[in-house]
């Protein structure tokens, strides 16, 4: 049962972190910051799904080779990523090299194009979920907070019953905390009460 630790820089955070730099920015500038723009919540879906399994941070230490390697998780590109592309993704030693997951990836953009097509957006898709605003919550230590919900489990089924790869609830939940639609910062922490403020940027 941890609760938030106070920093030598005299900021309370979560207590995930420790004091990795790189853990620290994330959390900081990052993690539960609501997340509105389409492409940037398919990256993080995407990245969620490779964790499975992994710290977040050895993600986070990769995450510029994923984007080298997956076109800066461009959807329409990697959408049409062939048999020779998925072999030379496997052969890169700066990414996770899980074939399911890359096969996954290819899958997941296509389905990410249909919704684009379809509908309003992949974006007002998954915030719909949360009647479009941050559901904030209010913990004080991290046993009380939950790997799933039923609203992740909820979302999770609707993205595989559309064709996404490596979405279930455990790595939904991960993936709305991060994109602000849920703000798990425990209360005690200097995000919490900023993450929860946030409003949906006005459209230009």
């Amino acid at each position: 049962m941890k609760s938030a630790r106070l920093h030598e820089d005299g900021l309370v955070r979560c207590p995930w972190p420790g004091e990795d730099p790189l853990y620290m920015a994330y959390h900081d500038t990052e993690w539960g910051v609501p997340e509105y723009d389409d492409r940037a919540l398919f990256e993080k879906l995407i990245l969620d799904g490779f964790q499975a399994g992994l710290s977040w941070i050895t993600i986070l230490r990769k995450r510029d080779n994923f984007r080298n390697a997956f076109d800066d998780f461009e959807p329409a590109k990697i959408a049409r990523y062939s048999d020779k592309k998925v072999e030379a993704l496997m052969n890169d030693a700066g990414i996770v090299r899980n074939r399911a997951k890359i096969v996954g990836t290819v899958n997941s953009a296509k389905a990410y194009l249909k919704i684009m097509e379809e509908g309003p957006g992949f974006s007002t898709f998954l915030w719909d979920f949360v009647d479009g605003k941050p559901k904030v919550n209010n913990f004080k230590t991290t046993a009380s907070v939950p790997a799933a919900t039923p609203l992740s489990t909820k979302m999770s089924k609707e993205l595989i019953g559309r064709g996404f790869k490596f979405v279930g609830p455990t790595i939904v939940y991960a993936f709305m905390q991060a994109t602000g639609m849920v703000n798990d910062h425990l209360v005690t922490c200097h995000c919490h009460e900023k993450c929860g403020k946030m409003k949906k940027p006005k459209r230009r």
